[in-house]
């Protein structure tokens, strides 16, 4: 395997774990004077290192399918990528919802009713609402190849400027209204591409990345405490300027990295990618049991990495056994 695709193999790895960590520390951010302070800026702190998880996603899609020179075939587009994500994704959503009505005390279906009724503008499982603004991306892709192939740089630079402009601005405090999601998402696809395709100021950077993630972690840590609750102050949002240099740190640091992992290892964690999607939907699953239990585990600092471990482990033996039997397997693409 060449190097630079392992390393796209790779950022699937980190930000599949990522993502849990996110997930496994949601409780402790919204009970702050009923755990230690040390606990809940831990899980804070551990928040804010790991908002990259979610773009970089998004970066992987892009790199890969705007760097696709096959001729563009919309049957084939719609057949092997939309609907092989957006099939899986219609039937979890389903599942989640069923899930959400069962609690250790009783089952409420109606829980499950008003979800599902809500299903095609919200989320049934508070991890689905990824699908809601990554789905519309596959939009982008057919718009954005032309730009990627016209090799007019200047042209893709400005479009990419732009979009840095915007994200600038979003975290400022600019709402860009209903196509916000869209273009600052959208975005991501060229950055991906642009990482993905071209020699990039590593050092510069990883600089610039390492400012973004303290100024984030500082000012969200700082003004939690000084208001007594949990708040990011849109320093974690996924569309704010920050987030893109942090995100474009992590995705460059393991393009950088990937080349001194062993053949060894480089096998086995792309084993373990080719589950990313399935264990980002199966996870919920084994958070369940603590989150219906709240149970909320002291230490945190140590405690979040465990359990996310823990988690992503499971979640990998799960997608890996599902995908064994053609009738599971395409729930785990």
């Amino acid at each position: 395997m060449q190097k630079k695709v392992f390393y796209i193999e790779l950022l699937r790895v980190v930000a599949a774990i990522a993502v849990i960590a996110i997930h496994v520390l949601g409780p402790y951010r919204y009970i702050a004077g009923e755990i230690p302070q040390s606990d809940w800026l831990s899980a804070i702190g551990i928040n804010g290192a790991s908002r990259w998880a979610v773009p970089v996603f998004i970066m992987i899609t892009g790199a890969l399918m705007l760097s696709d020179t096959r001729p563009f075939s919309p049957s084939y587009f719609v057949k092997r990528r939309v609907m092989k994500v957006f099939v899986p994704f219609v039937v979890w959503s389903v599942f989640y919802a069923i899930l959400a009505a069962i609690s250790l005390q009783n089952v409420n279906w109606s829980e499950t009713v008003q979800r599902l009724t809500q299903f095609p503008v919200k989320e049934t499982y508070y991890h689905l609402g990824f699908f809601y603004y990554f789905l519309p991306l596959y939009l982008l892709i057919p718009v954005l190849r032309p730009l990627v192939k016209r090799e007019a740089p200047d042209m893709f630079n400005t479009v990419l400027a732009l979009w840095l402009g915007l994200c600038v601005a979003r975290l400022m405090g600019v709402d860009l209204g209903f196509v916000e999601e869209l273009v600052l998402f959208g975005g991501y696809l060229l950055l991906g591409y642009a990482l993905h395709r071209r020699e990039v100021p590593f050092g510069l950077l990883l600089f610039l990345g390492v400012l973004a993630l303290v100024a984030t972690e500082y000012t969200a840590i700082s003004q939690s405490v000084a208001k007594g609750a949990y708040t990011s102050v849109g320093w974690f949002s996924y569309k704010t300027i920050n987030t893109v240099l942090i995100a474009t740190m992590v995705f460059v640091l393991c393009k950088r990295w990937a080349d001194n992992v062993s053949d060894k290892w480089q096998r086995r964690v792309t084993v373990v990618s080719r589950h990313s999607l399935g264990i980002y939907l199966i996870h919920p699953i084994f958070l369940w049991p603590l989150r219906e239990s709240d149970v909320i585990l002291g230490m945190a600092w140590l405690a979040i990495p465990v359990v996310t471990l823990v988690v992503f482990v499971l979640s990998y033996w799960t997608s890996a056994g599902l995908s064994k039997w053609r009738a599971t397997a395409w729930l785990v693409p």
